[in-house]
């Protein structure tokens, strides 16, 4: 049995919460105690999506520059806006560039990058971003015969943001305590994990 609780002095709003067929409902409505059977294997025994705005955990803004018509310069930060013992993991930011973008030049503090021209984008990887702090990353692209027009990249084509951060909610809701019941000789190791998760997340170009 898990009891859940939220830290006092937040108030949050929780969307689409989730748990797994395993799960007594009746106990959770009554006192947040939540009762299962647990399955063979590993499972998620709760979901939910947070609806309250908060700021982003992982910031990022990107400035391009013009070069004579011909070739364009970018110069990408992302920031960790969470605390500094906690990590993200499997980051990834998705830059759009222009569709007719050549022979890219890229160079990443941190992570690796890749240019995606069937999806007009440049993918910075980074497998474990700590937290408070930020990394960069430039580019440059050849653009062969484009007009003024066409030298920045559609503007409405957003930077997307993915990440996972393990033991970490930002909801402010945790397990206080976890109790295991087993008559049989059966040896258990209780524990509890958390993971955040970015949904749809989009930052707008400058």
């Amino acid at each position: 049995m898990l009891k859940a609780e939220q830290q006092k002095g937040k108030g949050i709003d929780l969307e689409d919460i989730r748990f797994h067929q395993c799960v007594r409902l009746a106990r959770f409505e009554t006192d947040r105690t939540i009762s299962f059977i647990p399955p063979d294997g590993s499972f998620d025994l709760m979901t939910y999506r947070l609806s309250t705005q908060v700021k982003p955990l992982i910031w990022v803004e990107a400035q391009v520059e013009r070069h004579a018509r011909s070739r364009i310069e970018m110069l990408v930060k992302a920031r960790s806006q969470f605390r500094e013992r906690s990590n993200a993991t499997n980051v990834q930011i998705e830059i759009p560039v222009p569709s007719d973008a050549t022979k890219p030049i890229v160079r990443t503090s941190m992570g690796s990058a890749s240019y995606a021209p069937e999806q007009d984008s440049l993918i910075w990887r980074i497998r474990t971003f700590p937290g408070d702090k930020e990394y960069m990353l430039g580019a440059e692209f050849k653009l062969p015969s484009v007009t003024y027009e066409d030298v920045t990249p559609d503007r409405k084509a957003p930077i997307r943001v993915k990440f996972e951060i393990p033991y970490f909610t930002i909801s402010g809701i945790q397990v206080r305590h976890l109790k295991v019941i087993e008559k049989s000789a059966y040896q258990t190791l209780p524990w509890v994990r958390y993971i955040t998760m970015a949904g749809e997340y989009e930052i707008r170009l400058h």
